[in-house]
């Protein structure tokens, strides 16, 4: 019982130290001095670093699913809705949270590796002691990259994805290239790509927050920095598919 009580208290601890550290990276965003330069290169880190990787994933998640709706719907004679119901599930759902666990898996564990050495090597608390604010140069600088960036790769994965559907209905299914963009577009409704856009930026922010804080915290040398990634990529993945849960039931429930 003395265990269990020790554990939800420590749950607690972690739980306080996310929303602390989600708090301090959104209010110091807004404080001067802005590191434009540091944003900027961490928004290329973020963003043209992790292109190629974005751009394989949803062009082949594309493919598969156009062959894989293609031969569903073919069965009830709806196989020229393929592009239709493809691009909404890509732009609504597989988009944001595809691209989101590539950003968590890549980017986030990097952060938390990158940050998670300066607190062991106590390069964090000498930077305190210059002067200097971390939570302000390496946390809100890196929330701001993320938040930025995500959406723009969501929107270009997303448009991987559509031309893969479309390279494979094209070529597969028969589906005449008029009429796979034509009827894509007529069913994509604005409700669909605001709810494709606030994911990333929601999903972003998680992510920043979960790896600089996990970074921050540290402890142990290298073994606790590894531990430290681990953490990092699974608890920003559970908490990208709750928090989809969550918007989807919001944006579904306002239509």
């Amino acid at each position: 019982m003395a265990n269990t009580r020790e554990k939800f208290f420590d749950f607690l601890v972690f739980l306080h130290g996310l929303l602390e550290m989600f708090g301090r990276s959104l209010l110091l965003t807004f404080v001067k001095p802005y590191y434009r330069r540091d944003i900027l290169d961490q928004m290329y880190h973020v963003g043209v670093r992790s292109l190629s990787i974005v751009v394989l994933t949803s062009t082949f998640t594309g493919l598969v699913l156009a062959l894989q709706f293609g031969h569903e719907m073919a069965i009830y004679g709806a196989k020229m809705y393929t592009g239709s119901v493809l691009i909404v599930a890509l732009v609504r759902e597989l988009g944001p949270v595809l691209v989101s666990l590539v950003a968590a898996g890549r980017v986030g564990a990097g952060i938390t590796a990158e940050l998670g050495s300066m607190a062991v090597t106590e390069q964090i608390d000498a930077m305190r002691a210059l002067g200097t604010d971390p939570y302000k140069k390496l946390a809100s600088t890196r929330f701001v990259a993320l938040t930025i960036m995500l959406p723009i790769l969501v929107a270009i994965g997303d448009t991987c994805g559509m031309i893969g559907g479309w390279i494979v209905s094209v070529t597969a299914l028969d589906i005449s290239s008029d009429f796979y963009w034509s009827i894509a577009i007529q069913y994509l409704q604005f409700s669909d790509i605001s709810a494709g856009l606030i994911k990333p930026v929601v999903f972003g922010m998680t992510i920043a927050t979960v790896a600089c804080y996990l970074g921050f915290t540290a402890t142990g040398g290298t073994r606790g920095v590894g531990e430290a990634t681990t953490r990092s990529v699974v608890l920003s993945s559970i908490l990208i598919f709750m928090l989809d849960f969550l918007i989807t039931k919001l944006t579904i429930g306002s239509m």
